[in-house]
């Protein structure tokens, strides 16, 4: 047997166990959901797995058709969506994204931005930006606003936080589009 035949026997036997663990590897990832790694050969025939592939971008929940009309910013209290509805533009929806909320929740109902304040400190004690003020309740203050850091509060279950995060281009974007006296929608 030469050389040639030792090292073609070799190198299928190597590619053959490399494939059997791609094939076991790709089972796993099967029943934990997870992204498929694939698996390429290179010219020295040699196997090289890929990085997993990005999963879709999330779904943006549709606006609710329970969210009023006119100019309005959209809250859902079930799904922690924001939306910026303006009826006299193509598409409507101007913006939608999801927010974390404070430890209480404002009641459904319509509102009206009351306040606005470009810098300050959260009840969290971070600092905030773009802050958004659209009710009172039960000496809860309830807004929109990001954080300067870009994160999002830990919630204390002992404090009654009525602040509802976003990132900071959506805090932007909100800031920019609702002024004083823009209505708020609070949805279940």
């Amino acid at each position: 047997m030469g050389p040639g035949v030792v090292v073609t026997g070799l190198t299928l036997g190597a590619l053959a166990v490399v494939s059997l663990l791609a094939f076991q590897a790709n089972g796993a990832q099967d029943r934990a959901g997870g992204p498929k790694p694939t698996a390429t050969t290179t010219a020295t025939g040699t196997a090289t797995a890929a990085a997993p592939t990005a999963s879709a971008t999330p779904t943006v929940p549709a606006l609710p058709a329970t969210s009023g009309t006119g100019l309005r910013v959209v809250y859902s209290v079930g799904s922690h969506y924001v939306w910026l509805v303006d009826p006299k533009k193509t598409p409507q929806v101007a913006a939608a994204f999801p927010v974390t909320p404070g430890s209480v929740e404002p009641t459904p109902g319509s509102y009206a931005v009351y306040s606005r304040t470009p810098t300050t400190t959260g009840t969290d004690g971070k600092q905030i930006e773009h802050v958004v003020r659209f009710a009172q309740q039960n000496g809860v203050v309830f807004g929109f606003s990001a954080a300067v850091d870009g994160a999002t509060p830990t919630t204390d279950p002992t404090a009654k936080t009525g602040g509802i995060r976003s990132g900071r281009a959506e805090g932007q974007l909100l800031w920019d589009f609702a002024p004083k006296e823009t209505k708020v929608v609070v949805i279940a």
